[in-house]
Order: C-alpha cells, then structure tokens, then sequence
C-alpha cells in the first residue's frame, strides 16, 4: 500500500509508540490521582510533554492546553469567545475556505445570535488583506483563519493577519492543524492569540491535540467547553489520556528535525512528471505558496472517486477526511471558482518524511495507465477532444 493521505492522518512514529507503550502497561495510573507515586509519575510525564511541546512552539508552558485534537479547539476557542465577549460585539471574521469544523460552528453560533462574514478567496485560494481590514467592525471579536488549508496546502500569511488584528485590537485565533511537521512554526515572533493543533498530522497518536491561549497582562477569556474536574487549569475537564499526551510530546520533538526541502524536492518531482506525461490536468492552487507535502490536481473529466477505486493500492482522497462522505463538491475548490466538474475531477495528495521517489513514481505509472483506461472508454472525453465539450 502507497500512503498519500497525510492530510488527513499519517503513520506513527516508532519512536512515539515506543514513549506510550510504558503507560499503557504499566504506568498506568490516573495522573490526577496525586496521592501516590504512579498518579504523580503520570502527572510529571504529562508536564514533560507540555514542556516539549512548548519548547517546539516556543511558548510557555503554561500557554498550552491539552484537547482530544483539533475540533475540540475550534470548539472551545469559538464559542467561548463568542460567550465571553458579546459585550463588546457579536461579530466573527473566517474565510470560505476553512476547514469544517469552523465553518460548521460558525453555523452554529449565528443560529445564537453572531454575525460572521466569510472571507472571499482568489482562484489561488489567499484571501485579500485589504478585505479583511475594511471587513472588521468596532464589533468584531474575533478573526478565525487556519494557516494552512488542508485541501489545497495554501499558505495564509499569518504574520500579517495577526498584525491587522493586533492593530484593530481583534482576537486572533489561527487553526495550525496542518503547519507542524510540514514547514518551521512558532509562536514567538507572531502576536497570534489563540492556535490549535493535532498530534496524528505529524506522525503522532490519534485523539490528542493542543490549544494555546497566549498569556497576557489582561488574561484572555475563554469560556470552557467541557466541564468536569480541575484537570488543564479548569478550561479542559476529564481523565488525562497519559499516553497520547506522552506521545504527542515525543511526536514534536520529532516534527522539527524534519527535512521540509526532501519532502517538497519529491512533490516538485511528482507534479513535474503528472504534468509531463498526462495531458489536460491542472495544479489547483499552484501559483500560491504552498505547504511542502500537498498537491491538489484535476484531472479533465476523469471523475476523482472513479480513479480512486481503480487504485485501491494506493491511498488519496477528493478533500478533507471529515467531509468524504460528502456528494458535494468540494466547498475549498468551488470558492476558488472552480466548477462541480472540475471540483470532483480534483485529488488531493499529501506525502509526508515515510514517502520515498518510488512511491512517487509508482503512483504515476497507476495514474497514467487507469486515467488513459477510463478516458478511452469516455464518450464525454471524447467529444472533448472533438472540441464539442469545454
């Protein structure tokens, strides 16, 4: 099996399962339970690992806050936001092309009484600074944008995001999902407020993430999502899934010695070679700056979901793992003016430090042998090459 699906998930780290496999035989024990000494082993193993993940982020400790991954985050940051400072506005500021889970809770929260607006996107997918600071409001609160779009790999320029906002006086709150393990990141030199992050897209466990709620002189508010003991200073109630934590922990550390050019120098290979050897395909989002690891390309009139199921031995996808039972297009591709045809001709493929130059090559030689297949057997390719069809 060839994995380009690294967007969606990604392998884990021998050496990560090696750090969590010692807590879950036998140091097992609840890490809120301080009154003995392997309750107070997991809660020292659990600080380690927030000081990793610190020191890759370069934050505090303090600053960050254990989830079960990046949807919970979302969650937390947009509703209790929203919750704690609609007295001084009602209005949220995303982009067309986030990710579900904040397109999803936005939903929710105008349904509760919030104002959002939803930033356009050029056919490249960035969004127009310009429109973002005549967009903010005396009541906006908060602007929510990811750093990187899962489909496309599209770069936002979060540095300049954050300074409108700190200008304007706006939270900032930055989905970085798909920014560890695939390009350098920290938070030292970007004022952002709020970030989020899931461990199982940088070769770490399932059912883990972070969100950092950056300290200062007047403390930001963040009402908590999920009630329960005092665990993650009251924001985050429930038991300490000690090892995912441990492994996340192991997991960054990992991520910042990956060699982010070999991934890219592979990519650069792969999409040289598609668009040498098959014709009428399109590089969607080419000419933005893009994360090293992700092609999004649209194959004319060749069906994404067809061609998956003629590779079975290799492992792609046709968008967000959270939307792919979805029969609609693609709400990324579409808001950058692709039509419903080109948006399901479109794949996305995510490599990752597993993926070698005979992966790369081997999904070529399948590409072009089952495209030619299917496109030989397309009465609508074929009046496409009559010039009949656009």
């Amino acid at each position: 099996m060839i994995y380009l699906d690294n967007n969606a998930t990604s392998r884990l780290d021998e050496r990560v399962l090696d750090s969590m496999l010692p807590y879950l035989r036998e140091d097992y024990a609840n890490a809120s339970s301080l009154q003995h000494k392997m309750g107070r082993h997991a809660n020292q193993a659990i600080e380690e690992s927030r000081k990793s993940l610190a020191q890759v982020l370069q934050v505090q400790p303090k600053e960050l806050f254990f989830t079960s991954g990046a949807t919970e985050s979302i969650n937390t940051v947009l509703r209790g936001v929203f919750l704690r400072y609609h007295a001084k506005g009602n209005h949220i500021i995303t982009c067309q092309t986030e990710h579900k889970a904040t397109l999803a809770t936005c939903e929710y929260l105008e349904k509760k009484g919030a104002r959002v607006s939803y930033l356009p996107v050029d056919k490249n997918g960035a969004i127009d600074l310009d429109t973002l600071k005549s967009t903010i409001t005396p009541q906006t609160i908060l602007v929510s944008l990811m750093s990187v779009n899962n489909e496309t790999g599209v770069i936002h320029p979060i540095k300049e995001i954050a300074d409108i906002c700190q200008s304007n006086n706006v939270l900032f709150f930055c989905d970085s999902t798909q920014s560890i393990g695939k390009q350098a990141f920290d938070l030292i030199s970007v004022p952002i407020d709020f970030c989020c992050l899931s461990a199982h897209k940088f070769h770490g466990p399932k059912g883990i993430g972070a969100l950092f709620i950056r300290r200062k002189s007047k403390p930001l508010q963040v009402e908590s999502l999920i009630t329960g003991g005092n665990q993650e200073q009251t924001l985050r109630g429930g038991t300490y899934n000690v090892p995912a934590i441990v492994g996340m922990g192991i997991a960054s550390r990992q991520a910042s010695k990956i060699d982010f050019a070999a991934i890219e120098q592979l990519r650069n290979h792969f999409e040289n070679r598609i668009q040498t050897e098959i014709e009428d395909c399109t590089i969607n989002a080419k000419e933005a700056p893009r994360i090293c690891n992700t092609s999004n390309i649209m194959f004319k009139h060749v069906r994404g979901n067809e061609l998956m199921t003629k590779i079975p031995d290799i492992a792609i996808s046709s968008g967000s793992a959270c939307v792919s039972g979805s029969r609609d297009p693609s709400h990324v591709l579409k808001a950058m003016g692709l039509t419903d045809d080109e948006a399901f001709c479109s794949l996305r493929f995510s490599l990752s430090k597993y993926t070698t130059q005979r992966d790369i090559d081997h999904t070529v030689e399948a590409l072009k042998t089952v495209i030619n297949s299917i496109r030989q057997q397309s009465p609508i390719w074929q009046m496409y090459k009559d010039g009949l069809l656009g």
